[in-house]
């Protein structure tokens, strides 16, 4: 088989030629037009990651704000708390202390009006006791009763104590007054007599003695100086018996 060199050649040449007219008029723009769309492509990711980017900052400023927010409203909550305890424990703390000082003003005076009626009946009571006393022991006053009350208030002087005794001494010795003696009745010559003898060893000068009649006296006796004050009678056993009775 013959070749004819002379198609060949022009099927090279036509073949040069489309290829040349291909990349002149066809892959040329298809280049310039994928290489432009390349780079609006990249430009697009490129404002596509920078506007990922800023979203992200916003969002981590967001967040950065509202964790600032959640911590100043937290604190703000523990401040109001705070001050609601405190406010409460401050009025609970002023209740109970009113509650308290009411509490102790009603019991004071629930005392203190308990105290009254119970002093006021037993001052009522003594004061019956002691006009019955008084009465009977008036009535049966006799010169028996008379010797039995200085001979008690002797045994009295004669057993006093050191202190007391010290103190009855000085009484006696301290001026020149006379020593007033009281009773509820006239005392005998003897029973003067008794009494002065009990008294006088204790002085150290002579002593004047003045007698007078106490209405007042339940049925007993008293010694009065300028300085010093000694007795005996019936009513002061029936203080001794109210007061316990107080006590108990």
């Amino acid at each position: 088989m013959e070749i004819n060199w002379f198609t060949v050649i022009a099927q090279i040449v036509n073949f040069l030629i489309l290829v040349w007219l291909l990349k002149r008029f066809l892959y040329k723009p298809v280049l310039k037009a994928v290489d432009e769309r390349k780079k609006k492509i990249e430009a697009r990711l490129e404002d596509a990651a920078m506007r990922k980017a800023e979203a992200k900052k916003d969002k981590d400023l967001f967040r950065q704000k509202n964790e600032d927010f959640d911590k100043e409203r937290t604190a703000k909550m523990n401040l109001a708390q705070e001050d609601v305890n405190s406010e409460k424990e401050r009025l609970f703390k002023k209740v109970r202390n009113e509650s308290n000082a009411l509490r102790s003003k009603f019991e004071n005076s629930f005392k203190q009006r308990k105290q009254e009626l119970t002093d006021s009946l037993k001052r009522k009571t003594k004061d019956e006791v002691f006009a019955i006393v008084g009465k009977t022991l008036s009535d049966l006053a006799n010169a028996n009763l008379e010797d039995q009350v200085i001979h008690v208030f002797i045994k009295k002087i004669d057993n006093l104590t050191e202190v007391e005794k010290s103190k009855f001494i000085h009484a006696l010795n301290d001026k020149h007054n006379p020593v007033a003696i009281k009773s509820v009745f006239d005392l005998s010559a003897s029973s003067k007599q008794k009494l002065e003898k009990a008294i006088g060893q204790f002085a150290e000068k002579q002593l004047d003695f003045n007698y007078k009649l106490e209405a007042e006296l339940l049925s007993g006796i008293e010694i009065e100086t300028a300085s010093h004050q000694m007795s005996w009678n019936i009513e002061s056993y029936l203080d001794s018996l109210s007061r316990d009775s107080i006590t108990m």
